[in-house]
């Protein structure tokens, strides 16, 4: 017969789970206190000040930490998440007195504020830039949630913020490559999820007391994008495959009224994004704002083709049909409208495009890392 008293069972779950609960929270307690001393430690090594890059393992990342370095600084602390592939590579060769896992790097700076640590800026590069992932939802938690936490703690501390944006946020460009929302879609979630982000900073921009800055980031080539895979550029697959001895380039046939393998990108060497990110950190009258970071140039992927033909002395070009998962989600011309950031003052100009291509294989052909 029930009696109306608690089951003994019942007590023994709600008890174990409470132990689990408090084990947690105690896990957790523990982490953050490792991360403080890890923090201060670093101030008692005479560094009371550091450089945030996010991403910082990544292909654009990891070549803005490289001038940094080459500018002296090391005093850098970088975030990623190095899970699979070969990313970790990317490090080796480069000076930072850090490393934060991206997961545990949200919990730093939402917490703790980095106990009182100054930070100089946050170059904001983490990101997934997979146009093929059509997770929406991932997408948006990683590119677009992610970003406007970070954003709302570089505001409220008034930390300089230069982030990562994306051509992909114009769509097909048929409207054209301002920094205009009238210029402004998207083809795919990861598009999407940039284009959000852009049109969030926007509504905070104006009463921002710190530097606020997206780069909108054309078609970048150059070293450590081997992680990349599928996703890494033209320039690295064909250099790849003759290095297995593929000597065809395959290049997609016509599409949108271009003929085969003349459909356009501007290619911006990945040296230059990054001299345009040390620019927007180091220019103190850069107003606040979304620029377009490319060179201004359309380069057709027969010209990239046979640049690459020319740099490794083997190569010969072929067309292959126009993939049906691409259709209406490919992007057959892009070319930045550099009017904002000339204006802006940037006058570092842009790698020539041959002689980027040459260098690129190089680099690669000595082994392909800092």
């Amino acid at each position: 017969m029930d009696d109306g008293s608690p089951r003994p069972r019942r007590r023994i779950a709600t008890t174990s789970g409470s132990f689990l609960l408090l084990l947690f929270f105690c896990a957790k307690r523990k982490e953050d206190a490792k991360i403080k001393n890890k923090i201060i430690l670093t101030k008692k090594r005479g560094i009371d000040k550091m450089i945030i890059v996010t991403g910082g393992a990544g292909f654009i990342g990891s070549n803005i930490v490289h001038e940094l370095n080459l500018r002296g600084r090391s005093d850098i602390l970088i975030v990623d998440d190095l899970n699979g592939g070969d990313k970790f590579k990317n490090l080796v060769g480069l000076k930072f007195i850090d490393y934060q896992h991206m997961d545990d790097f949200l919990r730093t700076f939402t917490k703790s504020g980095f106990y009182g640590l100054n930070i100089d800026a946050i170059f904001h590069e983490g990101a997934c830039s997979d146009t093929m992932n059509y997770d929406v939802n991932y997408m948006m938690k990683v590119n677009f949630d992610y970003s406007k936490d970070l954003l709302k703690f570089c505001i409220e501390k008034q930390v300089p913020f230069i982030y990562a944006s994306s051509a992909a946020t114009y769509g097909d460009g048929k409207k054209g490559f301002r920094e205009v929302d009238t210029c402004e879609s998207a083809l795919n979630p990861y598009a999407f999820s940039k284009l959000m982000f852009d049109r969030f900073v926007r509504q905070f921009i104006g009463d921002a007391k710190s530097k606020v800055i997206g780069l909108r980031y054309f078609n970048v080539f150059g070293p450590q994008e081997q992680h990349k895979g599928k996703m890494a550029s033209i320039f690295y697959q064909i250099y790849k495959r003759s290095k297995l001895g593929g000597r065809i380039i395959k290049l997609f046939k016509g599409t949108d009224g271009y003929a085969n393998g003349e459909q356009k990108r501007d290619f911006i060497y990945v040296k230059d994004v990054a001299k345009v990110n040390l620019w927007c950190f180091d220019d103190k009258k850069i107003p606040n704002g979304i620029y377009n970071c490319g060179t201004g140039k359309a380069t057709t992927f027969n010209e990239a083709a046979r640049a690459m033909i020319d740099a490794l002395g083997v190569g010969k070009i072929e067309y292959c049909d126009f993939p049906p998962e691409l259709e209406g989600r490919y992007q057959s011309f892009t070319q930045a409208d550099t009017k904002k950031l000339l204006g802006a003052g940037y006058k570092g100009g842009f790698t020539q495009f041959n002689n980027a291509v040459r260098e690129y294989c190089r680099f690669l052909d000595n082994g392909g890392y800092y």
